[in-house]
C-alpha cells in the first residue's frame, strides 16, 4: 500500500532554464575521470599508474580505511594521470578511453536467490557500494556498518533539478532489479513526488513506497528519514541514488558495471536545456560542448554549476562530472550587474521568498532568472525562524546550526545532527539573511562528531 506524507514547511524557488523532456544527442569525452571528492568521508589509496590498463570495473581507488571498498573506472582504456594537490592529495584519475568499451564480467545473477551478505559483498567487489551514502555523517558507505534501513528518494525538487522518471525510461528493469537487490540487504523505502506517475515507481515491488506532497526540499533522502524512522546514536541507515539503484541492476543482470547515464542541462543561459546521453566522469567542457557561449564563459560572464543551483559546485570546463551529479547548471555570474539605488530597488523580475521584492505581486506562476550573487554581507545569526519556515524535518534547525559554531557536542547530537545531511540546510541557506554558509557549517559539525566517536 502506498502511503503519503503531506509535508507543510518548505519553498519551491521558481526559476528560469528546467531542463525539458527533450534529447540534446549523446556526448562522448577521450579522457573520463573519478574524482574522490565525489564520495564524501573517503580517505583515497590509489591502486592504479600511469600507463595501466583498466577495463570498465577495475578499481583505480580504495578507501584507505576499508581496502574492500573500491571504486570502479566507468571506462576501459588507459590510465593518463593521477591527478594530486597539495600535500599529495588525490585529486583524480583520469583514464583515455578506448573507442569501444571493455567491461569485466562479474556474471549474472537472479537476485531473488541471494541473501544481504551476498548483495553487499557483489556490489563492493564491483566497485559500487561506494556510490551509496551512509547516515550518519552523510559519508560513502562502507561493508562493515550494515544499515538499519535503505531510502532510495526519485523525487528531485531542487530548482532546475533533473526528473529522474526521464532516466528511468528504458531502464525500468534494472530499476526493480536494483531495489530487490536492496531489500536483500536491509528493509527498503522508495520516496515519490505527488506528480510522478511511473508505474515503476507506484508499483515498485519489494520496497515501502511513499508519496512526499510538498514544496522542496520534499524530495531530500534525509526528510524521508526523518518522517519515516529517524537515525539515532549508534544507528546507521544508507541512502541510495535511484540512478545508483539502476547501476546495481546493471551489474546483476548484464554483469557489468555500466555506468551509462542521461545528465541534465539546465539553467537559463545553457543554449538548450534537456539531457544528454553520457557516461559518469565525463568531462563538463565535453558534456556541454556547442550547449552555452563561449565567449560569455571566457568573459567569465557564466556560473557552471556541477549540480543544482542549491547543492551543486563550481565548475569550470575543465573539470570533471560528479560521480552522482545527475545535472550541470549554467546560469549568470552577475558580474557585471550594477543595479541603481541598489538593495531599494522594487525588482519585479528578482525572486523572494519575502514580500521586500515587489515581483510577489506576480503570483505562483512566473519564472525568475537567477545568477550567482549573494547580494548580501554575513552578519549576526538573526533567529527569526526563517530555518524553520523551510526545513521540513522535526529538528530546531537555527539552534542546531548555533550548537555547531559552539563545536558543542553534546547540543548537537540532542538536536539531531545525526539526522542531517548539508543538502537539507540548502533552501535555509537561501533564505537566510544572516548569508551564512549553512552547508559547510553542516558538515563542518558532521566532521566534528564523526571525529569525536571514531
Amino acid at each position: 500500500m502506498v502511503k503519503t506524507v503531506k509535508l507543510c514547511r518548505g519553498l519551491d524557488i521558481r526559476l528560469k532554464g528546467r531542463p525539458t523532456e527533450q534529447s540534446l544527442g549523446a556526448a562522448q569525452g577521450k579522457v573520463y575521470a573519478l574524482t574522490p571528492s565525489s564520495f564524501p568521508g573517503l580517505t583515497a589509496k590509489v591502486v592504479v599508474k600511469e600507463g595501466d590498463r583498466v577495463s570498465a570495473g577495475n578499481f583505480l581507488f580504495v578507501d584507505k580505511r576499508y581496502p574492500d571498498v573500491g571504486f570502479a573506472s566507468p571506462v576501459s582504456g588507459t590510465v593518463k594521470a593521477v591527478v594530486r594537490g597539495d600535500r599529495r592529495k588525490l585529486l583524480a584519475v583520469e583514464v583515455e578511453a578506448d573507442n569501444e568499451i571493455e567491461y569485466i564480467d562479474f556474471g549474472t545473477k537472479n537476485v531473488a536467490e541471494l541473501n544481504g551478505a551476498e548483495v553487499v559483498d557483489c556490489i563492493t567487489k564491483a566497485g559500487l557500494l561506494g556510490f551509496f551514502r551512509q547516515l550518519p555523517y552523510a559519508i560513502s558507505a562502507n561493508n562493515v556498518a550494515l544499515p538499519r534501513d535503505i531510502f532510495v528518494s526519485a523525487l528531485r525538487d531542487m530548482p532546475l533539478a533533473s526528473q529522474f522518471e526521464v532516466e528511468l525510461k528504458g531502464n525500468e528493469r534494472d530499476f526493480q532489479t536494483g531495489l530487490t537487490a536492496l531489500s536483500k540487504i536491509a528493509s527498503t523505502h522508495l520516496g515519490i513526488g505527488k506528480g510522478q506517475k511511473a508505474t515503476a515507481l507506484l508499483e515498485a515491488k519489494d520496497v515501502d513506497v511513499t508519496i512526499y506532497d510538498g514544496k522542496c526540499p520534499a524530495g531530500n533522502v534525509g526528510v524521508h528519514v526523518n518522517h519515516t524512522a529517524p537515525v539515532n546514536k549508534g544507528e546507521t541507515v544508507w541512502t541510495v541514488d535511484p540512478m545508483v539503484v539502476v547501476f546495481v541492476g546493471r551489474l546483476f543482470n548484464t554483469g557489468k558495471v555500466d555506468l551509462r547515464r542521461k545528465v541534465a542541462i539546465a539553467g537559463d543561459k545553457a543554449n538548450d536545456n534537456g539531457y544528454v546521453d553520457t557516461m559518469v566522469g565525463i568531462r563538463v567542457g565535453d558534456l556541454l560542448s556547442g550547449k552555452i557561449n563561449d565567449d560569455d564563459y571566457s568573459a567569465g560572464l557564466l556560473r557552471v554549476i556541477d549540480g543544482d543551483v542549491l547543492t551543486g559546485k563550481k565548475a569550470t570546463i575543465d573539470d570533471y562530472l560528479s560521480a552522482n551529479s545527475s545535472e550541470v547548471t549554467v546560469i549568470a555570474e552577475g558580474s557585471d550587474k550594477d543595479e541603481l539605488i541598489g538593495w531599494i530597488c522594487p525588482r519585479t523580475s528578482q525572486f523572494s521568498s519575502h514580500h521586500s521584492y515587489f515581483s510577489w505581486l506576480f503570483g505562483r506562476k512566473k519564472e525568475f532568472s537567477a545568477d550567482a550573487r549573494i547580494k548580501g554581507g554575513r552578519r549576526n545569526i538573526i533567529m527569526s525562524g526563517e530555518y524553520d519556515s523551510v526545513l521540513p524535518m522535526d529538528i530546531y534547525g537555527e539552534y542546531l546550526v548555533k550548537a555547531i559554531l559552539a563545536e558543542d557536542i553534546d547540543r548537537m547530537e540532542q538536536l539531531g545532527i545525526y539526522e542531517v545531511s548539508p543538502e537539507d540546510f540548502a533552501v535555509a541557506e537561501f533564505v537566510d539573511s544572516s548569508k551564512l554558509p549553512l552547508q559547510q557549517i553542516i558538515l563542518k559539525g558532521l566532521d566534528i562528531v564523526r571525529k569525536e566517536n571514531e
